[in-house]
């Protein structure tokens, strides 16, 4: 008789593994594939740096131009900062009025409320400081009677600083009986302000302008390349890619151009102030002071590179979405 068979015993079902909701697999898979997709996109650009430098550089330059300009209006702004400590007003007085007779008419103005101080300078004062300008050495030399006049620097409350304050001010000047004629030494600065603010307008005007450039150059370049890789997408489109898996590459192949390209407008701007810097020194020290040129700050670095990204997505959204309409259509 053969062997009797024992029956086998009944197999315990397998322990399912512990796994979390699936929700919060999914943050992490979307995490994965943009990384890979950035990582992706960053290598294409590296497989072909000659079309991506020469990109890159063109964002660079168009933005590097209103940038700079910009720049520039705020170090003048910063250089004309320190003018504003000069006298809204110098009233000349009459030639017989001696020194005492100054010293009492400014401690007279300094109680009149539209003026903040007086600063006198007498005629001795007048002379030690024309004689330091230079060049005039020998003429002084030669002069027997000091025709400098006694001069009050008049300095205005801040309440009284605008132009038709001052205008006010100083005829009440002339009328004094000691002055002989005033002489509004802010106006000039008023107009530089006025010039510079010219300037941050047109720098806001161009940067537009380049900026509405920027835009179309990477669409263009986006669409070139959503052309040569145009059987990968149909490849895609028939096993059933969504669209935002489709857009995604391009979408960050324009974020690297923006961001690439706002570094670079950054370092041309960098070394521009690097490269006057020298120039600017030199011309201040004719002047006796000393001034460093101040270059793209923190808060203007990212407004620029964020706008720079931002044209370029836009630009890349654009191509894509306008080669996916078409593809719809037929």
């Amino acid at each position: 008789m053969g062997r009797r068979r024992l029956p086998r015993p009944p197999r315990k079902p397998p322990t399912p593994r512990a796994r979390g909701p699936r929700f919060l697999e999914r943050p992490g898979i979307w995490f994965n594939q943009h990384l890979k997709t950035v990582i992706e996109t960053l290598g294409r650009l590296r497989a072909n740096p000659l079309p991506s430098i020469m990109t890159v550089a063109v964002i660079g330059i168009s933005l590097a131009l209103p940038s700079a300009l910009y720049v520039l209006s705020e170090n003048l702004r910063a250089m004309a900062g320190g003018w504003d400590q000069t006298a809204a007003i110098s009233l000349f007085l009459d030639l017989k009025v001696d020194d005492q007779k100054a010293a009492t008419l400014a401690d007279q103005l300094r109680n009149w409320q539209e003026i903040a101080r007086i600063q006198l300078i007498t005629r001795d004062q007048a002379l030690a400081e024309f004689r330091d300008l230079g060049g005039f050495e020998d003429a002084l030399d030669k002069i027997t009677k000091n025709p400098l006049p006694t001069v009050l620097a008049v300095y205005p409350v801040p309440e009284h600083a605008s132009p038709e304050r001052l205008e006010i001010l100083q005829e009440r000047l002339l009328d004094l009986p000691e002055a002989d004629f005033a002489r509004m030494d802010t106006l000039w600065l008023q107009r530089l302000q006025a010039i510079l603010d010219l300037v941050q307008v047109v720098a806001l005007l161009l940067g537009g302008l380049l900026g509405i450039g920027v835009l179309l150059i990477v669409g263009n370049t986006i669409r070139l390349e959503i052309l040569n890789r145009r059987i990968e997408i149909e490849i895609m489109e028939l096993v059933g890619a969504t669209a935002a898996f489709i857009r995604r590459p391009f979408l960050y192949t324009g974020a690297w151009y923006g961001l690439l390209g706002g570094l670079t407008a950054w370092l041309l701007v960098t070394l521009a102030i690097l490269i006057l810097q020298g120039s600017v020194s030199r011309l201040a020290s004719l002047y006796h002071s000393e001034f460093r040129l101040a270059g793209l700050g923190f808060g203007d670095t990212l407004n620029m590179l964020g706008a720079s990204i931002l044209l370029s997505f836009s630009g890349s959204w654009l191509a894509v979405n306008r080669h996916l309409r078409g593809a719809e259509a037929h």
